[in-house]
């Protein structure tokens, strides 16, 4: 069984991803992680993520990256959505994604186009959003346990203009698949999410 998580960042799409590969044995691929790799890869080769050369070239990045900190910091993190926008990497990084996801067994991926692009075929796909003020506040209370200083306001601000930058590319936007089952998290604590996305996966699994 293939299962797609989508949505925007600091939704808790990572969190359910793990919770529900855990659940139902299957291996999880954090694909944003790939495109952070690329982000943080530009950074260190002194590149402009901008530009759509020197974010192809950072696709090369030698896999010991994928375990630097550094990809899970917040300026990574708006590096990852500026190289996502290219066309060339994000084909160049379709091949590893789509691999994964039709190995044998099934798999948890999750991204912004997983049930739309890399794997249109998946039996679940889940949809996770949250309001910005919400996702901002998560992200907030996050950074200041990580001894990062940060305002709520600055948060919001980012979120939005990835938002923006992921919803209006070209390439692969974010957009809920027309057959993905939305899940509003705004609301809802961890646990709570994570009981409603096993619900949505089992139900999607009763019907195929």
């Amino acid at each position: 069984m293939i299962i797609a998580v989508d949505g925007p960042t600091a939704s808790g799409k990572g969190t359910i991803a793990k919770a529900l590969a855990a659940h139902f044995g299957l291996p999880h691929l954090d694909t944003g992680l790939l495109y952070r790799a690329v982000g943080r890869q530009v950074f260190l080769d002194g590149g402009d993520p901008d530009d759509a050369g020197d974010a192809l070239a950072a696709v090369s990045f030698p896999d010991s990256l994928l375990g630097d900190p550094h990809l899970r910091n917040e300026e990574t993190g708006g590096l990852a959505s500026r190289v996502s926008i290219h066309p060339p990497v994000r084909q160049a990084l379709y091949d590893r994604q789509r691999s994964f996801a039709t190995q044998a067994g099934g798999a948890v991926l999750d991204g912004r186009d997983i049930g739309t692009v890399i794997a249109p075929e998946a039996q679940a796909k889940l949809f996770v959003t949250a309001s910005v003020e919400a996702r901002a506040r998560r992200r907030f209370l996050e950074m200041r346990e990580r001894g990062v200083e940060v305002t709520l306001a600055a948060i919001e601000d980012d979120l939005q203009r990835r938002d923006e930058r992921d919803r209006n590319r070209d390439v692969a936007p974010l957009v809920p698949a027309p057959d993905a089952m939305v899940i509003d998290t705004s609301a809802l604590g961890k646990e709570e999410a994570i009981a409603a996305a096993i619900h949505a996966v089992e139900s999607a699994a009763a019907s195929t």
